[in-house]
């Protein structure tokens, strides 16, 4: 019996320690009282169910003995990379341990508890599906809190392949990376896409692939981007769901105004100025266009589009906070230091707003 018991007070402390690991990042980390609340409730439903069984808890208890952390040292398979992974994980391990203590309850007589651990088990079901759209919509709504925006093009990397120079990218620090090739086969995009997904992982970077949806989610990618003649965005959101972001090109007022009525996360504008990189682009757009965006569109955006080091300065001071330079990046020998010439433009500029 008392071992029945030490099986209890194991499960009602994994509960409640994963509980009040959520809790907290709601309180602290996410500032949302709503979900705090809710989980700290279903924390202490749950300590004072158990109230009763308090001696029988802690009679049982042999934390001095328990196999379970020997295990933990010699596994070592929680390691977490990201607050996502830490709620993921935490929600897991509450539900694991509910559904423990149901089954260990009804050996010990106790079946109406067990019953009520079985309903809150399944609040837990439905709060974890809404903690998870939240943090999905927090992701996708913080999707371009960068300076700089990269894209691969293998036709100007100095014969270096693209994961190469993604790596030397996010070592420099940057944080987005699309992955942008049009002519390439399905095979070797897919290769090089698998790559960078890893590459991007472990810099804790995004991943956008552009045009393809279907890559995107081979590739589990944190995005799509797509042009006003892939997909349309209401069907590339039904296919990757809430979690993935989604950003289109626009060239115009009446494509950015468009573009706040669709599930779209940010916007491209541009070209900002003429650029060779793209086949079959239009016009440049110049900055009256994006001074448009600036006032008019509450959507995040990035500016693209010829911008260099010599000509970043007005696309900084008319109000971009996010930029794309392709071939300026890409094409540099020394992919760092051009990096760091572009954040230097950038303050220069900054200071003369």
């Amino acid at each position: 019996m008392s071992r029945l018991w030490r099986i209890i007070d194991a499960n009602l402390n994994r509960l409640t320690e994963g509980l009040r690991v959520i809790e907290d990042l709601m309180r602290f980390g996410w500032e949302d009282i709503r979900f705090a609340e809710e989980v700290k409730r279903m924390r202490l439903a749950m300590a004072d169910l158990f109230k009763p069984f308090r001696d029988q808890l802690l009679d049982s208890r042999d934390a001095e003995h328990d196999p379970g952390l020997t295990i933990s040292c010699t596994l070592a398979l929680d390691g977490r990379r990201t607050t996502e992974e830490i709620l993921a994980a935490n929600f897991k391990r509450a539900e694991e341990a509910a559904r423990s203590l149901e089954e260990y309850l009804k050996l010990l007589n106790c079946y109406s508890v067990a019953k009520e651990v079985e309903a809150k088990r399944f609040q837990l079901y439905q709060l974890e599906q809404r903690v998870f759209r939240q943090s999905w919509s927090i992701k996708r709504k913080h999707c371009l809190d960068t300076d700089i925006y990269g894209i691969t093009a293998s036709e100007y990397s100095l014969g270096r392949s693209n994961p190469e120079v993604v790596r030397m990218m996010l070592e420099a620090g940057i944080k987005v990376i699309q992955y942008r090739e049009k002519e390439k086969r399905m095979a070797e995009k897919y290769r090089e896409c698998i790559a960078i997904r890893d590459l991007t992982a472990k810099f804790n970077a995004k991943l956008i692939v552009n045009d393809d949806v279907h890559l995107a989610l081979a590739v589990a990618a944190d995005g799509v981007h797509l042009g006003q003649e892939d997909l349309p965005v209401a069907k590339a959101r039904e296919l990757v769901g809430e979690r993935m972001i989604i950003g289109l090109s626009t060239h115009s007022p009446e494509q950015a105004e468009e573009a706040v009525r669709q599930p779209v996360d940010y916007i491209g504008v541009g070209p900002i100025y003429q650029t060779f990189t793209k086949k079959d682009v239009c016009d440049p757009v110049g900055l009256e266009y994006l001074e448009y965006v600036v006032n008019h569109i509450d959507l995040p955006f990035v500016a693209i589009g010829g911008i260099k080091v010599h000509n970043i300065g007005p696309v900084i001071q008319k109000g971009a906070r996010t930029v794309a330079l392709v071939t300026e990046i890409v094409g540099a020998e020394d992919i760092g230091q051009k990096v760091e010439d572009i954040r230097a433009a950038i303050a220069r500029a900054k200071e003369m707003v």
